[in-house]
């Protein structure tokens, strides 16, 4: 053996033996048995260490592959499951301090050559040396050592992040690692000044400069998805804590108190502790100020950096008593950034606008911190400091109003934050502040908008609250007036500006209001109306006045009879001198003549605006007051004398608006009505105004309505027309030639109460033409949506559509029909135009009354002239009822004679757009005129049109589900029947199977895709509720009936020729749905006869007789199928329900012919085979259809039915077979030799819990009938086949979808009502299920894939088991067994979805225990509880504030949980009224986790409910005993809940309580 030794040893030492030896025979020694050395392990890391140090230390010359094979290979030995193992077994390796300077040098050298191509071994190396704990004792020992790892890691992160490359995950695995070794080895620092020193010397800037990269980074895909989603936001937070615990440890606040606070320096002296003065706040300041960047990154590193050390500062020293010393630190750090240059006047370069956003965002976060934190108190500022804060504060609002950003949002959110602080900072500047935030401001986008407005809210609150309003409009005002560029301005107040003011208003003394308007008026009348002709600045400056008085007093209290007559009187002189000062002179400086070309000036077409706005507010406001105040005089009536009834109901301008003649009114309103603008949409608004005080006098003048109302409508007609049009906002002073034609819809559409009962009929159809012409236009530009709290027209035509209020209104809802018929007929091609005898033609043509329905039921008719008048009016209704008649006809004529209209693919696109239009119009409301022309239509598109060949055939398929969906519509409604005026049953029938089976020709590539289920789903569902209509009709049932049967007949070869050409060439889209019409009839037919009272079975006789042929024809059509089946194509999936059909009309038939047991007494042999057949198929096939619903629905209703008869199993088959089946297609198990018939076609998806859920329903029927029908016997066996798949070998076998299938099957058995021996047999065995169901949750737990179903599927059966056991589980023992599953369920770290079905499933459980068990909740209590908590503990985890807003489903989840823990807590206190001893313990878990967060408010606000009522129990010694015991944190929880709960939730029960009997 020594020879052994001294040759490896020797050799490796020789100079002689060659590095690739070397390295060959180290591998050997390490990896051999053979080789045996003293010592060895240890004797190869020095060597390999040794030769590295050598080598880098100049000591060695190797060439660079060799060097690279040493790091690999000591990277092998440190990685080696033999190292592992010898360290496990105590042995002592180690390494030698100076490998870690080389690794330190390594990562160095590959930051200054900025490339990371060799450097991954000496990583891997790191990363096995940092995670051995006998081998980081190289970097732990030498606390130097370890911070210079960290600075190169972070520095090498940091390379890497500012590169194009993609990132991985190797040196962020590292540098994770490296920073857990580094908080361990900091906190066993003795000497915080030291740490400190190392922190700043070498770990601050890489971290900071760590922190923002990895913040800023625009992460790919092509970057590792862990560092992405994990280790990056791990690192930061990691940053955070190092920093923290570094620069701001406990011991330094002497420190920072002694440099921030100089004129203390003398008595801290006295106190003397320090050797030498430390510098901290200097310290930190001049390494963000040092360059460790690039020059382009610098400030921003700095920006982003100096709100994190605030916070971490703020965290670690905020306290009452050193608010001044963090002001200190917030000055200090603000210095860091470019801004302070600017404060200070220092700087003379302009920062950039990216400079800008950053700077003024990390001001928003200090400021931010300084508001959180209450540092800036104003008393004590100004007595004890004497405002040294609020002058730092003031010289930072100076800074900001002089260099004004308004297009960056944080610029107006500093501002708001200032004025949080104290508004006397802002105070001095309100002016700068009005203009460069507000007036001036140029924020019309929306993420500057909003801060904006937040910032002027602050504003409207804190001047409303110090009552000082008029102060700030008093500068408003002023800016407004003093020379600007005006045109560039943005309106005074936006849609969201005036809700605010609204607010501020209504809280206002209506003094301060008056006082505001008398300001603008009186500003109005000497200052600005004056000056106003000729000057577009002085008309401009007008129109923003005017609209802030419209904005007051549109939003301002109404006056009413509780108003202090002074306030009244005031109001009054307001209004008159409102309307004498301006409004008057505005009208006569507008009446005067003027020459074409001046009309289109600026300046008058402002000025027009002003006037007519001011007009609209005056009448508006004067109608409203005298309305609602009796003692309010107005104006109008003091000048002009009280106006007479008749004056009033000619409705002059001068009975609205004083001292304006009529002819002067009229050249106003032409020279309005020339401009597009506010101005014409205020007359709309007076003559809306007009229309409403004529309507309110006793008898109203109907020709002056009419008059009013073509007005309204004629203004916008042109503009409308024009098609141009933008979305308007709603602000009335906006309105420009583009938006005009926006609010002059939104007027009509708004008001169309008001004026359809007063327009002509031409008028009403212009309504409906326009409505229709907007949605079209809507609908092709659905994709370019506006803005939310913008009106388009298309979105006011869509509301209409939309609103309950269309169908209210008869006359438009006949009218947009017939506009919609038109476009129809327009949409159609060129040939079919032509031809007038077409049936759209026909509808869609101008002579006919198709209104007279409706107006005549609103037509005041003369008594002496009624004779006459009501012929006439009949022979209109008739002659729209005979074109009506005359339609119906042509379109069956043309459904028989095959003449259709073809139509390409735009048309298919053109009528579908309409046809979606239509939907809009709830169908069911329509008259019956109205609906059978409804119903015409779209039998039209259906049997008198087909597609071109080269269409697309889903594009058609979709175009006749349409069809047929709203047909169904019509169907639905009152008036459906109307349809059979005009038709025969039988012919509607006819003509759409004729269609649809001619169409189906062309159809048989697209049988397999969703279209066509979809498409086959509604001609079924239309077939099924018209042939419903023809029998509940009772008149001529047999009659149409037979005539749709011998046409299903006819319409294929005689089915008796099995093997004829015709046959065989049968087209099987055709196929499919001939099987479908005639499974319909017999489907309804067969419902009919079941439904049939006993007493009537006589009358079923003409309905049973007509059965019998098409069960006949069916089953010839099924066999066929069969038959004719090619080997390996599957057949269509509509078999399926048509043999249930069968099945349920022979057992219909035979029910009613009085068979009781006998099979062979009711069915002929070989239909019985049939049926026999298809079961065997089934059950083969289930087990092959995955989670195929689109088969397994039909399949499991087939089921049901032919389970209800045990009679039809063929040979030794039971429910046993049938339970079997169902279990393995609940496990997803394939049969090893699948059969061909509709294997391929049914073979789906997995089956997952979502489809089990959603074929729950069918199993359960199929499960009734099975139990239902089964012996004892087999009861057992099918009981025996679940408790095998609860057996725990299934799990150890990961047999896991066989468990599912067992525990599913158990909660489908709990749905089924069992009695007698079955009942006893189930409850005998619920003691071993639920032990099973225990066992199997507690291994399921411990796979996070299997929580989702089968842990969630098992609470879910636990709970059914607990409340179907309600009085029968007796036992308590059994019931507590349910609480090992409750505490084995993990509640953390879920999806929100897996969480929230675990979450119910538990909550469900206990509810149950509480509800149905409360014996087992009183003995079995500690249990309970404990799971109860679990619940509460998870819910506080989930619901406590976060740093993000978070996902907003997410949060509902959470809150609709925390809801339910209320829930829980309130039955808890109903149930444990006479068992208070847990009261106290309940209330201590909830607030011992209560002080571990802080929780979001709506979650909070349901748990504390919930505990009020637990505190409910709680007696004055179970309260004594929580304030002693608890500790000192949780204690003031406990103190702050005690009183919420005696102030708010106890006065609230002991008032309630004393007015209960």
């Amino acid at each position: 053996m020594a020879a052994v030794y001294s040759g490896v040893y020797l050799k490796l030492k020789s100079a002689k033996t060659s590095w690739e030896d070397k390295l060959k025979l180290a591998r050997f020694a390490w990896v051999s048995q053979q080789c045996v050395l003293p010592n060895k392990e240890q004797v190869l890391l020095d060597w390999v260490s040794h030769t590295l140090v050598s080598y880098y230390n100049k000591k060695l010359e190797l060439e660079d592959e060799v060097v690279e094979k040493l790091w690999a290979y000591l990277d092998n030995i440190i990685h080696s499951r033999r190292l592992q193992n010898l360290l496990k077994s105590g042995k002592t390796i180690g390494l030698s301090f100076s490998i870690a300077q080389v690794i330190n040098e390594r990562l160095s050298e590959a930051c200054s050559q900025k490339t990371q191509q060799n450097i991954g071994t000496v990583l891997s190396c790191s990363s096995g040396i940092l995670s051995t704990p006998s081998l980081s004792i190289i970097y732990t020992a030498k606390y130097e050592l370890l911070v210079d790892l960290l600075s190169k890691l972070s520095a090498l992160a940091c390379q890497q992040l500012a590169s194009d490359d993609t990132v991985g995950s190797k040196v962020f695995s590292v540098l994770r690692l490296t920073f857990a070794q580094y908080f361990l080895i900091q906190r066993q620092q003795t000497n915080p000044n030291r740490v400190f020193g190392q922190v700043t010397g070498h770990l601050l800037q890489p971290c900071l400069l760590l922190r923002h990269l990895l913040t800023v980074r625009s992460w790919t895909q092509a970057d590792d998805n862990h560092v992405r989603q994990h280790l990056s936001r791990e690192i930061r937070n990691q940053v955070e804590a190092l920093l923290q615990a570094g620069l701001f440890q406990p011991e330094l606040f002497a420190s920072y108190k002694e440099e921030l606070l100089p004129e203390q320096e003398f008595q801290e002296k006295k106190k003397g502790t320090l050797k030498s003065l430390l510098l901290p706040v200097h310290t930190v300041q001049t390494k963000l100020g040092s360059d460790f960047c690039e020059p382009a990154l610098h400030g921003a590193v700095v920006a982003g950096s100096v709100s994190l050390l605030y916070k971490l500062f703020l965290d670690s020293y905020c306290k009452v008593e050193s608010h001044l010393v963090c002001f200190h630190m917030f000055r200090r750090l603000f210095d860091c950034l470019q801004l302070s240059g600017l404060q200070q006047g220092t700087r003379e370069d302009v920062l950039s606008p990216v400079d800008w956003s950053t700077e003024l965002l990390a001001l928003e976060q200090l400021l931010n911190l300084v508001l959180s934190s209450d540092i800036y108190n104003v008393a004590s500022d100004r007595i004890r400091h004497k405002d040294i804060q609020f002058g730092f504060y003031r010289k930072l609002a100076q800074m900001l109003l002089s260099h004004s950003q308004a297009s960056i949002p944080a610029w107006f959110r500093c501002l708001k934050l200032l004025m949080s602080l104290n508004h006397l900072i802002i105070e001095p500047d309100l002016e700068d502040l009005v203009a460069s935030a507000w007036i001036d401001a140029k924020a019309s986008e929306p993420r500057t908008k909003k801060p904006q407005e937040a910032l002027i809210d602050t504003l409207f609150q804190t001047y409303s609250k110090l009552r000082q309003f008029p102060r700030l409009f008093e500068e408003v005002l002023t800016v407004i007036c003093r020379p600007a560029h005006d045109e560039l301005r943005l309106p005074v107040f936006s849609v969201g500006l005036t809700v605010k003011l609204c607010e501020c208003l209504l809280e206002l003394p209506p003094n301060q209001i008056l006082d505001i308007l008398c300001l603008f008026v009186e500003k109005c009348q000497t200052l600005i109306v004056p000056a106003v002709e000729g000057s577009s600045d002085m008309a401009l400056k007008l129109l923003s006045v005017s609209s802030m008085l419209h904005a007051f007093l549109f939003n301002m209290r109404s006056l009413d009879d509780i108003t202090p007559p002074p306030v009244v009187l005031r109001t009054q002189s307001l209004l008159a001198k409102m309307q004498k000062g301006i409004i008057q002179p505005l009208i006569e400086l507008l009446q005067a003549p003027r020459r074409e070309k001046e009309k289109s000036d600026l300046w008058l077409r402002k000025a027009s605006d002003s006037a007519l706005l001011l007009v609209y507010t005056w009448v508006e406001v004067d109608a409203l007051f005298g309305v609602s105040c009796s003692k309010y005089v107005s104006p109008a009536t003091e000048i002009a004398g009280a106006v007479t009834a008749s004056a009033a109901r000619h409705g002059g301008i001068s009975n609205f608006l004083p001292g304006v003649e009529e002819q002067c009114w009229e050249r106003v309103m032409e020279l309005a009505n020339s401009f597009a603008s506010t101005s014409k949409y205020c007359l709309e608004l007076l003559t809306l105004q007009k229309m409403k005080m004529i309507l309110m006098q006793t008898k109203a003048d109907l020709h002056a309505l009419q008059q009013a109302a073509a007005f309204i409508l004629e203004s916008g007609r042109s503009s409308i027309s024009g098609g141009e049009s933008e979305p308007w906002d709603g602000d009335i002073s906006t309105i420009s030639d583009l938006t005009y034609p926006t609010a002059h819809w939104h007027l009509v559409i708004s008001n169309l109460t008001i004026l359809l009962p007063h327009i002509s009929l031409k008028d009403v159809e212009y309504i409906a033409d326009v409505l229709l012409e907007t949605l079209v236009l809507a609908r092709a530009q659905e994709a370019d949506t506006d803005a939310e709290s913008f009106l388009s027209i298309g979105k006011i035509s869509l509301g209409l559509m939309h609103s309950s209020f269309l169908p209210e209104m008869k006359v438009l809802h006949c009218a947009f029909l017939t506009s919609l018929i038109n476009q129809f007929a327009r949409v159609l091609p060129s040939a079919a135009k032509d031809s007038v005898d077409l049936p759209l033609q026909q509808l869609s043509a101008g002579n006919i009354p198709w209104h007279e329905e409706i107006l005549s039921s609103c037509r005041p008719v003369d008594t002496l002239e009624a004779p006459s008048e009501n012929k006439l009016l009949n022979n209109e209704l008739s002659l729209s009822w005979k074109t009506l008649e005359k339609v119906a006809q042509c379109i069956v004529l043309l459904a028989k004679n095959g003449c259709p209209v073809i139509l390409n693919e735009s048309h298919l696109e053109s009528c579908l757009g309409l046809l979606e239009i239509a939907s809009l119009m709830k169908l069911d409301g329509l008259l019956p005129s109205d609906c059978t022309r409804c119903f015409l239509v779209l039998m039209s598109l259906l049997a008198n049109t087909r597609a071109s060949a080269s269409c697309s055939k889903l594009l058609l398929l979709k175009f006749f589900s349409t069809c047929f969906h709203l047909l169904r519509c019509l169907q639905a409604g009152r008036n459906a029947n109307s349809v059979f005026k005009v038709f025969h049953a039988s012919d509607v029938l006819e003509a759409v199977m004729t269609s649809q089976l001619t169409t189906s020709k062309f159809s048989t590539d697209v049988l397999t895709v969703p279209v066509w289920a979809q498409y086959f789903q509604e001609i079924q569902a239309f077939l099924e509720s018209f042939l419903q209509m023809i029998i509940e009709r009772k008149q001529s049932v047999k009659l149409n009936l037979e005539k749709f049967m011998s046409f299903l007949v006819s319409c294929k070869p005689d089915v008796g020729a099995a093997k004829s050409k015709g046959w065989k060439n049968w087209n099987p889209a055709a196929g499919q749905l001939l099987l479908m019409a005639f499974t319909t009839l017999c489907h309804v037919v067969t419902l009919y006869l079941q439904q049939l009272p006993e007493k009537k079975l006589h009358s079923a006789d003409v309905l049973s007789a007509l059965l019998e042929p098409v069960v006949l024809q069916m089953v010839r059509t099924v066999e066929h199928g069969l038959q004719n089946n090619t080997p390996n194509q599957p057949l269509p999936i509509v078999f399926i329900p048509s043999v249930t059909t069968l099945l349920q009309a022979d057992l219909s038939h035979a029910i009613k012919k009085g068979w009781q047991k006998e099979p062979s007494g009711f069915l002929e042999q070989p239909r019985i085979k049939l049926y026999q057949k298809f079961y065997s198929q089934i059950l083969r096939e289930l087990s092959c259809a995955g989670g195929n619903l689109q088969f397994l629905q039909p399949a499991l209703h087939f089921l049901t039915v032919f389970c209800s008869v045990p009679e039809l199993y063929p040979g030794k088959e039971t429910a046993v077979t049938v339970v079997f089946a169902i279990k393995k297609l609940l496990t997803g198990m394939k049969t090893l030799t699948p059969l061909p018939f509709l294997i391929s076609q049914h073979r789906g998806p997995a089956v997952t819990a979502q489809v089990i859920q959603s074929m729950e329903m069918e199993l359960t029927e199929v499960l009734v009938q099975l139990l239902g029908n089964c012996s004892t016997e087999e009861f057992y066996a099918i009981m025996r086949l679940v408790l095998q798949g609860l057996e725990m070998r299934n799990v150890w076998q990961q047999k896991a979808k066989e468990v599912l299938s067992a525990v599913t099957l158990t909660k489908l058995l709990l749905s089924c009502p069992l009695n007698g021996d079955k009942e006893k047999a189930f409850w005998f065995a619920s003691p071993q299920i639920i032990t099973a169901l225990a066992m199997q949750a507690k291994e399921a737990c411990q796979d996070q894939s299997l929580i989702s179903t089968i842990v969630v599927s098992i609470l879910e059966t636990v709970a059914a088991l607990l409340r179907q056991g309600e009085g029968i589980l007796l036992n308590p023992h059994h019931v507590a067994l349910v609480f090992s599953i409750l505490l084995t369920v993990p509640l953390d770290h879920l999806k929100t979805e897996d969480y929230r079905s675990v979450f119910l499933g538990v909550h469900e459980v206990l509810f149950s225990i509480v509800q149905c068990h409360p014996k087992v909740l009183l003995k079995a209590a500690p249990s309970f509880l404990s799971s109860f908590h679990r619940l509460v503990v998870s819910v506080m985890h989930e619901g406590r504030q976060k740093g993000d807003k978070g996902n907003t489903d997410e949060f509902e989840v959470i809150l609709k949980c925390a809801h339910l823990v209320e829930r829980m807590y309130t039955h808890i206190a109903a149930e444990m009224e006479n068992f208070t001893v847990f009261s106290s313990f309940i209330v201590a878990q909830y607030v011992t986790e209560l002080q571990k967060v802080t929780l979001h408010p709506a979650v909070k606000k349901h748990l504390t409910e919930g505990i009020y009522h637990i505190l409910d129990l709680c007696i004055e010694r179970d309260v004594k005993f929580l304030n002693a015991s608890l500790p000192a944190g949780v204690s003031e929880v406990f103190k702050d809940l005690y009183n919420d709960y005696k102030h708010y939730h106890k006065a609230k029960k002991h008032g309630e309580e004393k007015y209960t009997a």
